[in-house]
């Protein structure tokens, strides 16, 4: 075997392995479905946001308007992840909130931009809701920067 075809390889390996190591944590989650399963449960925009980490467009989600009392969910398994009583407007154009409900979430390194970011994911289904940054209000001083198209609002008992 020469050295290209050792790289080809070896490249080849690591690639088999990612994909091994990547859906094997997504089978991890408590609600799972094929990737035909998910495009049919959800709209395109949510289906690349929770299955691809898209992001929508700022400023785009009815939820930024949403203020009425009640609670925001996961929307691939209507896991409850946000209180409204940690809404808050932070400007951005997104859905923020200064904390999320207890183990609705997990995070993660995020390397795909330049910077390193926080992504947040939903602990039930693995969903890609968002992003979480270090510059939001008391009393954590967290700002969990959601897209709304991630989430849908259950009004109520917050």
């Amino acid at each position: 075997m020469n050295r290209r075809e050792m790289m080809r390889a070896s490249g080849a390996a690591l690639a088999i392995g990612l994909v091994a190591i990547h859906g094997a944590a997504r089978a991890a989650y408590p609600v799972t479905l094929s990737d035909d399963a998910w495009k049919k449960k959800l709209s395109p925009d949510a289906y690349n946001v929770l299955r691809h980490e898209a992001t929508e467009r700022p400023f785009s989600s009815p939820l930024n308007n949403e203020h009425r009392t009640g609670t925001f969910a996961c929307a691939g398994c209507d896991q409850k992840a946000f209180s409204s009583k940690t809404k808050f407007d932070s400007g951005t154009g997104w859905p923020s909130f200064w904390a999320p409900l207890p183990g609705a979430v997990a995070t993660k390194s995020d390397f795909a931009l330049i910077e390193q970011r926080t992504e947040v994911h939903c602990t039930r289904c693995g969903g890609h809701l968002g992003h979480v940054f270090d510059d939001g209000p008391k009393p954590t001083g967290k700002r969990y920067c959601m897209n709304g198209v991630a989430m849908k609002f259950l009004p109520g008992v917050a």
